[in-house]
């Protein structure tokens, strides 16, 4: 543990007004990102910080310090949204058959010619292309663009999100094959330059 973390988890636990506001601060930005890539709402992601914040300092005195501060906060606030999302029963009844890859009887891929080809990372970088990336992202099915969030964005490994949803590890990798194949279907007409 970080003697900074170790400092300001003392001070809050002690009930340092200072300290707590400090702490607020400084997580507060990327607490709201994470929970908005999860809940995509503002308002369910604020939610969902006040709560995290709310069970952080409630626990912070029982922090065993065995990660580092910032990772215990993150799956508090993984947590959190994914409770809000649960409670809010927000599960989209969209099929993501329809978005997956369709194959030829010889089990070759069918696709339209491509006649320009970009990387993911290049689409990545422009900000207007982000933005719409994202959207794409938000017409996953939930129980898939969920996995894809914590997974490829969050950056979780199998193990942690199998153990946030309760669900094996077989089946975040089947979700998440299923979601990156939908995806990058959705995706095809922005790489081929047309507009979606």
């Amino acid at each position: 543990m970080e003697p900074d973390d170790e400092a300001a988890i003392a001070s809050i636990a002690a009930g340092d007004r200072p300290a707590t506001e400090d702490f607020v601060r400084k997580h507060g930005p990327w607490m709201l990102s994470v929970a908005t890539r999860i809940v995509r709402d503002t308002h369910h992601a604020e939610d969902a910080v006040q709560n995290a914040f709310a069970k952080v300092f409630d626990n912070i005195g029982g922090f065993d310090g065995r990660s580092a501060l910032k990772t215990w906060v993150h799956r508090i606030v993984v947590n959190e949204s994914l409770m809000l999302m649960r409670k809010a029963n927000r599960s989209r009844t969209v099929a993501i058959d329809e978005l997956q890859p369709v194959f030829d009887n010889n089990g070759c891929r069918i696709e339209d010619r491509w006649m320009t080809m970009e990387t993911p990372e290049t689409l990545l970088v422009r900000s207007d292309i982000r933005a719409q990336v994202s959207g794409k992202i938000d017409l996953l099915p939930d129980n898939y663009r969920i996995i894809l969030v914590l997974r490829d964005i969050e950056e979780l490994t199998t193990q942690e999100v199998s153990q946030l949803l309760g669900i094996s590890e077989a089946n975040v990798k089947v979700r998440l094959h299923r979601a990156r194949a939908a995806l990058k279907r959705l995706l095809e007409p922005l790489v081929r330059g047309q507009a979606v």
